[in-house]
């Protein structure tokens, strides 16, 4: 199958039209028209190669919704014509220890789509068919693109916190993942503290489900709330006062990061010690996991704060994501 792409060939490059082919098919293997693609700041690290890890050129997109056009003959589950979505990850070995105890998002030998092969920014994209996953009939399609990433990213700690309906619960960093966070979690039933640096943002971030925004560079409204948070997800990939947080932890709570902190995470020991609190952290979650939250999106119609742009703009996507400026995802429509 022939594939017109949008594909970078160096950091800092422009994406450009980019043809393949597509080899044979697995027989495990589905193809997907591509309809809407969201736009992650992961593909803008995989552009950049700031994780070290990108294979040029690139086609960029992980948030994939579509529909499925060809499928392998072992493939289960999923037939031509169903509406599915894919993710950060396209393929994992079904046999490891992981898998098989249904957590293949940790396969050590899973595929992520836009790593070694080529992703969404594009007409069509291939993928095992364990993760392309079955979406609801009542989804919003053109919002549903940043669940697949962004969504499950913050969902993912909820269930692995055991994080209770009746828990006050904190959000660092109100953007492409804490938006989404929030929403979550007000469905979940908790109290949400939002913590912000842009006073500018309170009225928004209320919107969206928080009880209260704290001033994070406001020691005062920091230690107002010292000891009374349950949990607290970090969204933000930047150093941080992390001592100033597991204050605010009640007893037996949980800092828990989905932010790519480059730098070492400074926590100190007798901060956790004597409240036994505990710090952690996860990537996206299993295709079951993804499944149910897509359920629990339709159920409470929750969706990400999203614009829209056609693919063919895919540039000035890119520029209105590392500006800044993207309120609060980006969707690019095929």
């Amino acid at each position: 199958m022939k594939v017109n792409a949008y594909a970078v060939s160096e950091p800092k490059g422009k994406l450009k039209p980019y043809t393949y082919e597509l080899g044979t098919l697995g027989s495990e293997e589905v193809d997907i028209k591509v309809s809407y693609c969201g736009v992650c700041h992961s593909d803008l690290s995989m552009m950049n190669n700031e994780w070290g890890m990108t294979q040029y050129p690139l086609v960029p997109g992980h948030e994939i919704i579509g529909e499925v056009v060809a499928a392998g003959n072992a493939v289960k589950n999923i037939k031509i014509g169903d509406k599915v979505g894919l993710g950060w990850l396209s393929a994992s070995c079904m046999s490891c220890q992981q898998c098989m105890e249904g957590s293949h998002h940790l396969c050590k030998n899973s595929q992520s789509t836009i790593v070694g092969r080529h992703g969404g920014f594009a007409d069509y994209v291939r993928g095992h068919w364990s993760w392309a996953i079955p979406l609801p009939q009542a989804i919003d399609l053109s919002k549903a693109g940043p669940l697949l990433c962004g969504g499950i990213t913050v969902f993912n700690p909820i269930i692995l916190a055991d994080v209770k309906p009746t828990d006050t619960v904190g959000v660092i960093g109100i953007g492409g993942l804490g938006h989404m966070a929030i929403k979550f979690l007000k469905h979940w039933g908790c109290e949400v503290i939002a913590f912000s640096s842009n006073p500018a943002k309170k009225e928004e971030i209320l919107a969206m489900g928080a009880t209260k925004v704290i001033n994070s560079r406001d020691p005062k409204e920091l230690e107002a709330i010292a000891g009374s948070l349950n949990f607290i997800l970090n969204t933000t990939n930047v150093s941080l006062d992390w001592n100033s947080y597991l204050t605010t932890l009640a007893p037996k709570g949980r800092l828990h990061t989905v932010g790519a902190v480059l730098e070492p995470m400074a926590i100190p020991a007798f901060g956790l010690i004597g409240g036994e609190k505990t710090v952690g952290g996860s990537p996206i979650g299993s295709p079951a996991l993804t499944k149910t939250m897509l359920e629990f999106c339709v159920r409470h119609t929750i969706y990400p704060t999203v614009e829209e742009f056609p693919m063919e703009k895919v540039n000035e996507a890119i520029e209105h994501l590392e500006k800044g400026n993207a309120r609060f995802r980006i969707v690019l429509k095929n």
